[in-house]
């Protein structure tokens, strides 16, 4: 094989103009040349790309699957995973776990080549609630074996974490910055994590009493940007997995030590990173510079960048309270806000849809379609769980109403939609009356024109709304039946009814007020109109939105924000492209600065992420930088802004339950697992 030189490269490269330029210089920047393997870590973030297939089938033991013990069918709240390499000192850690106030579950990973028998973990205190014993290569320390139970869906339930490990480090006693060795280290982290009842209580108490608090270690075990090492390369390859450039490496903050107890998201979001073998180093007793050391610094980097901070036991205070309890086993679990995402009914065949787009369309029929943009760009995005499912069905109701609950949701936002007295999309919500599944719905009448575009404006319209035909004030006639439904979401006995474009509806004061007679009139009691805050040329109310009588607002983004581009040349993105790349964390950042400014009557609003590149391909917009540890810091910051109204007023919209084509899906995907739905279940019961 011929040999390929930096020379060589720049010549083939020249020819391609100044994408060719951008991408010699990045192989410049990096040492990495075609041909050059040596200088590639596992890491690789264009490796990735090329083996990822977008299933997540992968990055644990397939003889996992086939354990009954697991999931556990009565989960604890709290888990404390324990990885084993030297079994000599299980019987010192669980003499430790003793300390735990409350029922938890324990997961221990096996790596020592010795069997290991669960018995061995049962502790006296009786609060050990379920344990299993997995066996694991030795491949990635105690870290792999984490994020082999996180791919796994094992920690799914949980709301704490504790992490613990047979650690030695005997590297330690020779090194030339950390003080001590090995051995009176491992006893440093778990004595100050675990080391008396009163500790583990002090604990649990704090992470009860502050939504903030992320990841707890011992006192002086936050360590800096002195602790790079060899890592800093390793972690920009792994953030460009969720789409997150590297910030200033004189702010990094970590745990040291790989032991710590922290909010169950900090961990499970680790699943975005779609991890597998391949991308860890075989073990050669490496002390720094490999994906295990690198992740041990990002899960400071994205407990942060979800919002969230990091502790150690000199901010801890005695338990003054009961607090501490809500993480028993049988607690009751309070919600922060009301949380209700938007839902979109178009996922059956219906006669329009025939005609306009050919027999069979659905939105599924966009989604599988959309061809990757850019390095790294994951379309198609496809469904995992729950599968490309069919909503003339109950069972699909009844799946996603499971979810919902169990991670907070209150109840969805229907998108409905009436066209001059006509429905359409009806057929979900029909089916959805007429069963016994218990969710919560309201409406959002979304009267924009249909488009071939898909994009509501007024070219090419294939439905357009004629309120001379048929009045504005007669679509509350025609959801009555469903406003006197006992399942249709109110807050303080108001059923929620919004409005997606309110200027385009003639005389909308007057419409309203009819509204609201017919409501009483009819016994479906008061009504809570919101607006939804559109830009004018989409037909919203702007700055005087309570002149029509209107209750309020509700944030859609990402409606009504500003929209900055961000540059996407090291992605490589493809010639045809003619549409916009936009930043996810800017507008994020411009929506937090925004929410705390609104009026009490205004509720805010956060979208999973915006790229509608299924149903526009080439001409699509798309936010750069959406994950699940950002829309976290997102979402958090809209329920902290609501924090103080009344409990029943606390109401935060979120966009989308199931926009497949739009990007923003909050149910299960193939590329990121449940992670999102368990960033909405962290900051709602935090």
């Amino acid at each position: 094989m011929r040999k390929i030189t930096k020379a060589g490269v720049k010549r083939r490269l020249g020819m391609y103009g100044m994408r060719g330029r951008l991408a010699l210089a990045e192989m410049i920047e990096t040492g990495d040349f075609p041909g050059r393997g040596r200088n590639t870590p596992v890491t690789d973030f264009r490796r990735w790309v090329r083996s990822f297939d977008g299933r997540r089938d992968e990055g644990f033991p397939q003889e996992w699957r086939t354990d009954r013990r697991l999931p556990f069918a009565n989960p604890a709240r709290v888990a404390v995973v324990m990885h084993v390499f030297y079994p000599e000192l299980v019987d010192e850690i669980v003499s430790y776990l003793e300390n735990i106030p409350v029922e938890f579950d324990l997961l221990v990973t096996n790596s020592s080549g010795r069997e290991i028998s669960a018995d061995r973990f049962r502790c006296r205190s009786g609060k050990l609630n379920n344990v299993a014993v997995l066996k694991a290569d030795n491949h990635g320390r105690d870290i792999f074996p984490l994020v082999q139970l996180v791919n796994a869906g094992f920690l799914d339930p949980y709301e704490l974490l504790i992490k613990v490990h047979t650690k030695k480090s005997a590297w330690r006693a020779g090194h030339a910055a950390l003080a001590g060795d090995g051995e009176s280290w491992k006893r440093e982290l778990l004595g100050g994590l675990l080391g008396s009842k009163e500790r583990v209580t002090e604990i649990l108490q704090a992470f009860a009493c502050d939504p903030h608090l992320g990841m707890l270690t011992v006192e002086g075990n936050i360590v800096g940007a002195e602790h790079w090492g060899g890592d800093r390369r390793n972690v920009a390859e792994l953030l460009k997995r969720l789409q997150m450039t590297p910030g200033n490496p004189k702010d990094l903050q970590f745990p040291a030590g790989s032991m710590y107890v922290a909010r169950g998201f900090a961990v499970q979001g680790l699943r975005a990173l779609c991890l597998n073998k391949e991308d860890f180093e075989s073990e050669a007793g490496q002390i720094d510079g490999t994906t295990a050391h690198a992740l041990e610094r990002m899960m400071g980097i994205l407990t942060l960048e979800a919002g969230l901070k990091l502790g150690d036991t000199s901010d801890l205070r005695p338990a003054e309270d009961d607090s501490w309890k809500r993480f028993a086993l049988n607690a009751e679990r309070v919600s922060r806000a009301v949380t209700v995402p938007f839902y979109l009914p178009q996922f059956h065949p219906n006669r329009e849809n025939d005609r306009w787009w050919g027999k069979g369309f659905t939105e599924w029929t966009n989604v599988t379609r959309a061809k990757p943009v850019f390095l790294g760009h994951h379309q198609p995005g496809l469904p995992s769980e729950l599968g490309y499912y069919d909503l003339r069905l109950d069972s699909v109701r009844d799946a996603q109403q499971s979810l919902a609950a169990e991670h907070g949701i209150a109840g969805f936002m229907y998108y409905y939609y009436w066209f001059s007295g006509k429905r359409l999309l009806n057929l979900p919500i029909e089916r959805l009356r007429s069963s016994d599944t218990e969710t919560p719905f309201c409406f959002m009448w979304a009267n924009e024109n249909w488009t071939r575009s898909w994009d509501g404006r007024d070219a090419d319209v294939i439905m357009g709304q004629d309120y001379s035909a048929v009045p504005a004030e007669e679509f509350i006639d025609d959801i009555l039946e469903f406003l006197l439904d006992r399942r249709y979401l109110r807050l303080n006995g108001k059923a929620v009814l919004a409005v997606y474009r309110p200027a385009q509806i003639p005389d909308f004061a007057g419409v309203v007020a009819r509204w609201r007679e017919k409501a009483r009139a009819a016994g479906a009691g008061e009504l809570l109109i919101l607006a939804v805050e559109v830009a004018k040329q989409f037909d919203g109310l702007g700055a005087g939105w309570d002149e029509p009588g209107v209750d309020g607002t509700l944030m859609f983004p990402p409606h009504n924000l500003t929209w900055d581009g961000v540059s996407m040349q090291k992605m490589r993105p493809d010639r045809r492209f003619r549409g916009r790349f936009l930043s996810y964390r800017k507008i994020a950042a411009r929506a937090i600065r925004k929410i705390w400014a609104l009026d009490p009557r205004q509720y805010p609003g956060v979208m999973v992420n915006f790229d509608n590149t299924a149903r526009r391909q080439w001409k699509s917009d798309i936010w750069w930088g959406s994950n699940p540890y950002t829309f976290h810091r997102w979402l958090l910051a809209c329920v902290d802004s609501v924090a103080d109204r009344d409990a029943a007023d606390r109401l935060v919209f979120v966009n989308a339950w199931n926009e497949w084509a739009e990007g923003a899906v909050l149910e299960p995907t193939a590329r990121y697992g449940r992670t999102y739905l368990q960033a909405v279940r962290n900051v709602l019961w935090s």
